[in-house]
């Protein structure tokens, strides 16, 4: 696990190392165990590590292997290394470490760009060829490690692990995209990938490798898709039947999670997925395991944390747990710290918490599993059962009625005329993917539109940009591609049983607590975030009333004047604050922008 970033060249200049310097210095949270550079003419790469598989020197990056005539910067962690390892080893090759990222490299001069199709786990890497001066961008299949991109075509390609480091090595262009911007107050921040909310920066998609030549021309391909379809293979299943297989699919993405040279802990926030993975761990025969939750003051009459549930299922497993309390003061004194830790803005209250959640369990631990993904690849929202039996297009209204945070016509009275778009992108959006082949249901198009876009660019980027601002790993086993792949396939209305996330339940009723089971639908609960009064109202006051905001005129006056009266009188259908959606895009812009 690390942070990676980068330099080609294609206007024969010679790669600019001071450049991916000061991008190696924007990533030193993401890997605070190491460093490493290398150059060679047009293509320049640059590294920090975080320290988590074969710990010495070996392992370290940027890797060169003069012999196959190859060089990498990877992020993530492969989970088949070592069987990878062994069938590579097979086929004559010699390794001189005991890393993952060695692997990958073997791996590709063996299978070529297929390499992917073998790894189990998540990833970013760049590999560049020496002999015919190509480089291969790749990402896994859920997105679960970012690449970001600055291009200049016929110039140069700049890529690294968050878009602040882009904008550390300069020359992007920061203004804004007005599709992302539609984006972003469509879907509470999410903005799907290539685009990010800034012009001159873009992401690799998921589940995509690319492939850039010497002279700039460039070819991509997604190389994955879950099938949302049912197979004549299942068609005499039982619901029991799918119950066994998810439950053997997860207790091996468990299982593979542990692959470590250091020990793994759990976040634990009490609900049916964080839960289940220990109890899982448990039966593994994990015995003493770290697990840590946290808690915030109430505010406004919300309850600030879920130690009650958590408690339960530390006490059943035996775990060594961590409560850990944080206080409205100091919750508002971490917000410059998370915002500065986004690559992106996010507007999700949890971001906080995952940043405070981070910064007390690295402390203690630098690996740990955590259970975002279930809701998506599982139908735990209340967004799926109605449309269930119901056709596309109706799907689609009834889709961004319950998600959305404004239509468009709402759109016209937030954002300034330079823009306001004709078109509404975003809709358009939705009914591409949902109406997209591949998905038998409403239901199913749904959760691929779900799993595939909004649970990448939101819980999935939260939990990357936070725990690595603190040097810690966190691994996601909802998201192990074999378990989405079977959940896919699996018919929606075991998925929707019991009020969502049916198999899942059923499956928990073997292994924890029914009373963690039985409880109502939880968040990551963040009070002073979702009803804004103090520290964190007159952060955001001053936000969106600088000359800095005024300049850049991103909303109209009279809606920003509208909100600030009321501060917690405009909420979205999901229940976020829409005065904190404005004024977090204006302090993340400040912040990485000016």
């Amino acid at each position: 696990m690390c942070g990676l970033c980068g330099e080609i060249t294609f206007d024969g200049s010679t790669a600019d190392t001071t450049a991916v310097a000061r991008m190696v210095e924007a990533l030193v949270p993401r890997g605070p165990d190491g460093q490493g550079s290398w150059s060679n003419g047009r293509v320049a790469f640059g590294h920090r590590r975080l320290s988590v598989i074969d710990l010495s020197t070996c392992g370290s990056q940027p890797m060169v292997d003069n012999e196959l005539g190859l060089t990498a910067v990877f992020n993530g962690c492969i989970y088949d290394y070592q069987e990878l390892r062994a069938e590579l080893e097979g086929h004559g090759y010699r390794f001189f470490s005991h890393s993952d990222t060695e692997v990958i490299l073997k791996g590709y001069h063996h299978w070529g760009t297929d390499v992917v199709s073998h790894l189990h786990g998540m990833f970013a890497f760049v590999i560049a060829e020496r002999d015919t001066g190509r480089v291969v961008l790749a990402r896994d299949r859920l997105g679960i490690k970012p690449l970001y991109l600055a291009e200049e075509p016929g110039k140069r390609l700049r890529f690294a692990s968050t878009l602040p480091a882009l904008l550390r090595a300069g020359d992007v262009d920061t203004s804004i995209d007005p599709v992302a911007l539609h984006h972003y107050l469509s879907w509470h921040a999410v903005v799907p990938a290539p685009r990010t909310i800034l012009n001159g920066v873009r992401k690799l998609p998921p589940a995509t490798v690319r492939i850039v030549e010497a002279d700039g021309t460039s070819t991509e391909h997604r190389y994955w898709n879950a099938t949302y379809e049912r197979r004549a293979e299942h068609a005499n299943w039982s619901a029991r039947d799918w119950e066994d297989a998810i439950e053997e699919a997860l207790r091996v993405a468990v299982r593979r999670r542990l692959v470590s040279d250091i020990p793994v802990g759990v976040l634990l926030s009490g609900g049916l997925d964080s839960s289940l993975i220990v109890g899982l761990l448990a039966q593994e025969g994990q015995t003493g395991l770290a697990t840590y939750s946290i808690g915030f003051e109430s505010v406004g009459g919300h309850e600030g944390d879920e130690f009650a549930y958590s408690d339960v299922i530390a006490e059943r497993f035996g775990t060594d747990h961590h409560r850990i309390r944080v206080g409205s003061d100091e919750l508002a004194g971490a917000l410059g710290h998370a915002i500065g830790a986004m690559a992106e803005p996010m507007v999700s209250h949890d971001v906080v918490a995952f940043d405070l959640l981070s910064e007390r369990v690295s402390q203690t631990i630098k690996v740990v599993q955590s259970g975002q993904g279930a809701d998506e690849v599982f139908a735990g929202y209340h967004w799926y059962p109605p449309l269930a039996g119901v056709g596309r297009e109706e799907a689609v209204r009834t889709y961004a009625k319950a998600f959305f945070d404004r239509d468009h016509a709402q759109m016209r009275g937030v954002v300034s005329d330079r823009y306001a778009l004709a078109e509404d992108p975003s809709l358009a959006f939705v009914r591409a993917h949902m109406e997209a082949a591949g998905a038998e249901t409403a239901v199913d198009a749904a959760l691929r539109l779900d799993s595939e876009i909004m649970l990448v660019d939101d819980p999935v980027k939260r939990v990357d940009n936070m725990s690595m601002a603190w040097g810690l790993e966190a691994r996601v086993p909802f998201l192990d591609h074999d378990l989405v792949e079977l959940a896919a396939m699996c018919p929606p209305e075991l998925k929707l049983a019991d009020g969502g996330k049916g198999v899942l339940k059923a499956i928990g009723r073997r292994i924890i607590p029914p009373e963690v089971i039985d409880r109502p639908k939880g968040y990551f609960p963040v009070p002073s975030i979702t009803h804004l009064e103090g520290k964190v109202l007159g952060l955001v006051r001053d936000a969106l009333t600088s000359e800095s905001a005024r300049d850049r005129g991103l909303f109209r006056p009279e809606y920003a004047r509208e909100l600030l009266a009321d501060p917690n009188g405009e909420l979205t259908p999901l229940r976020g604050n829409k005065l904190w959606q404005l004024g977090l895009l204006e302090l993340w812009l400040q912040t990485h922008v000016g």
